[in-house]
């Protein structure tokens, strides 16, 4: 994705999201019917939601158009949100974005997702499928693998295509994150740091504690005999 760009989203659709950097994005949702009509009204083509998720690039003045107006309603709800709330303003306002927005749609060029990565967004989708079904739980590569049901090498694509990271990095993020979160919801008089580290699959401790310093800035034990509150 640039800042050029504009996703269509197909109905249903499940997807990871990974920036290298800092980065922000807008999203305007119209009811499928509404969406249909006013392609057809105003710009003559077919707007239902596609099959497989498109990426467009505008024409450059009717990006800029739409960008300067979403950029003037963001403005506009933080600074007078008493106009926003007048039923007339808001129609008003949403007319120009969904002008603005067929104006995009009906310039520039569509980039149709291959094949490949369609296949790879289905294997992305059964693998979170897999994590939420277990949320409290410790998860590894061969349980995986054996559950979604692809190789190692497969997985390892999917995941530093969609995720910017390997499947056994994100798993290990995950269960320092499981780790910690058990540190502040644990009591230290009945709860040591290695029951929470062993209990989350981590044996070696000496890498656990240095790792977690590492992501989080202080010391297991830091976390643990810290208020729950904070």
């Amino acid at each position: 994705m640039r800042p050029t760009n504009i996703v269509r989203h197909s109905e249903r659709e499940s997807a990871f999201q990974h920036s290298s950097g800092s980065t922000s994005f807008a999203a305007m949702s119209v009811p499928v019917e509404d969406m249909a009509a006013i392609g057809s009204a105003m710009a003559g083509f077919n707007l239902r939601p596609p099959k497989d998720m498109l990426i467009h690039t505008p024409a450059p003045r009717a990006m800029a158009r739409l960008q300067r107006m979403h950029a003037a309603a963001g403005q506009l709800a933080k600074d007078a949100p008493e106009v926003i709330a007048h039923p007339e303003a808001a129609r008003s306002l949403e007319q120009a974005l969904i002008e603005g927005m067929v104006d995009c749609l009906s310039s520039g060029e569509v980039r149709e997702d291959r094949s490949a990565q369609r296949r790879h967004s289905l294997i992305m989708h059964r693998f979170r499928r897999a994590v939420e079904e277990n949320p409290e739980q410790p998860l590894y590569i061969p349980e995986l693998c054996m559950a979604i049901g692809v190789s190692d090498r497969t997985l390892r694509v999917c995941c530093q295509e969609q995720l910017g990271m390997s499947p056994k990095r994100y798993l290990l993020l995950r269960r320092m994150n499981l780790a910690r979160r058990a540190l502040r919801d644990g009591f230290p008089d009945t709860t040591s740091v290695t029951e929470i580290a062993t209990q989350f699959g981590f044996w070696q401790f000496g890498r656990f504690a240095g790792e977690y310093k590492s992501l989080f800035g202080e010391a297991p034990s830091a976390r643990l005999h810290r208020p729950r509150w904070q």
